[in-house]
């Protein structure tokens, strides 16, 4: 890193710019910035997660995650800048398909929650995937690097899968949607 912050406000976006790593001033609702604001949001979701007790190596793969996050964002900053490359997303690939095959299938869809880190992982998963479609929209107006949807695209499954699995460490259970087709359920339902 070529500079230091010693001073944290500097006052150059109070006008609603701001500026990006090739010096480049933009308005701070710009998209590019969004997507940016959105990543480092979805990086403080996993840090909560990281907050509560995860075993390793969960830990691990969540805090490498949170490193290419970072690098993401770096590239958002610089445009034309690439470091997400095709073995980061395989390497997400690896890391799913280790935790999935010890996971029972899934033959209803699950609703979020399981436990605080279960609970988490999912918040962050759906972080991810809001991450995911405004950079779809941003790739189509602006150059990024080509891996980087599709490292968004496996890194949520990998959180879905996650979920399960401190769902199961946290002694915690799976709770399955259940299909009323449409019927609300009334206090006159409740056993």
């Amino acid at each position: 890193m070529g500079h230091r912050l010693s001073k944290i406000y500097t006052r150059t976006g109070d006008a609603g710019t701001t500026g990006l790593g090739d010096g480049t001033r933009v308005p701070k609702d710009a998209l590019r910035i969004e997507v940016m604001g959105e990543c480092d949001e979805l990086n403080a979701v996993l840090g909560m997660v990281l907050a509560l007790p995860v075993r390793e190596p969960i830990r691990a793969v969540l805090t490498e995650v949170q490193h290419r996050l970072f690098d993401l964002g770096g590239e958002l900053c610089m445009p034309g800048y690439a470091s997400l490359s095709a073995e980061d997303v395989t390497q997400l690939e690896t890391d799913l398909d280790g935790f999935n095959a010890a996971l029972p299938a899934l033959k209803e869809f699950i609703l979020p929650g399981g436990g605080p880190a279960a609970a988490a992982c999912h918040l962050a998963r759906t972080v991810c995937r809001r991450v995911e479609r405004h950079l779809v929209t941003l790739v189509r107006t602006e150059a990024v690097n080509p891996h980087a949807p599709a490292y968004l695209n496996r890194l949520s499954d990998l959180l879905f899968v996650l979920g399960r699995v401190l769902a199961r460490d946290e002694g915690g259970s799976e709770v399955l949607w259940r299909n009323d087709h449409g019927r609300r359920r009334t206090a006159a339902d409740q056993p």
